[in-house]
């Protein structure tokens, strides 16, 4: 019989995304890690001290990876090229959505990410005040986006069509003109795909961070 390896830290966090991402986290316990392990729930408390520390640990796990922004980089590239990293690993493991705001202790991954957030846009002539609003806005329109693209009642390039046919039997779209222009214009045969609007949201953002960066700086 080969030999499991050997329990660490490490193996723990990982079998604990793996529950999360199939199940959620609500099946994340220590038992339910020690069975995706093959070991008994007790033997976990030698690296984690239990449940709460588990899930600060997914928080600091979830935090690594997301791509840091370079603070030598202009500051609206690094927030772009963030907000896709950031995008992708919530779309990976949707779990994270709930758990990263309901958590009362700061991991040291989560303290780094949002220090060098704030660095990059301070070294890039921010206040203080407009790069905590900055933060705030990129991140409750990529957290909120990805709610969105999760929930949709069709995947991406497929099945839009089909469902459009159901909501035209169901809703009498001539009693809503502007929706009904909106579907025919941008989405019937048209391969759509919502995830295309998550590039011109973000830039809506970023313009609006940089008209009030030079207003900023004008008024000095």
């Amino acid at each position: 019989m080969p030999r499991r390896p050997a329990l660490s830290h490490d193996r723990i966090i990982d079998a604990a995304v793996r529950v999360a991402d199939r199940g959620g986290l609500t099946q994340v316990s220590m038992r339910n890690v020690g069975k995706e392990l093959g070991v008994e729930a007790m033997s976990l408390y030698h690296h984690v001290t239990g449940k709460e520390a588990l899930l600060d640990e997914l928080v600091n796990w979830f935090f690594t990876r997301i791509e840091l922004p370079d603070p030598r980089q202009p500051w609206r590239r690094a927030m772009a090229d963030r907000a896709a990293s950031a995008r992708t690993a919530v779309s990976e493991h949707p779990w994270a959505l709930g758990l990263i705001e309901s958590r009362t202790n700061s991991v040291p991954a989560l303290l780094r990410h949002h220090d060098t957030v704030l660095g990059c846009l301070r070294r890039n002539g921010f206040s203080v005040a407009l790069a905590a609003h900055a933060f705030s806005a990129i991140d409750a329109y990529v957290y909120g986006f990805v709610l969105t693209e999760l929930n949709l009642p069709f995947e991406a390039g497929e099945g839009v069509d089909e469902f459009v046919d159901q909501l035209r039997r169901r809703v009498p779209l001539d009693d809503y003109p502007h929706l009904a222009e909106m579907i025919t214009e941008q989405v019937v045969n048209r391969s759509y795909d919502y995830a295309d609007e998550f590039e011109f949201g973000l830039d809506l953002i970023l313009d609006s961070l940089q008209a009030r960066l030079l207003a900023d700086g004008a008024a000095e």
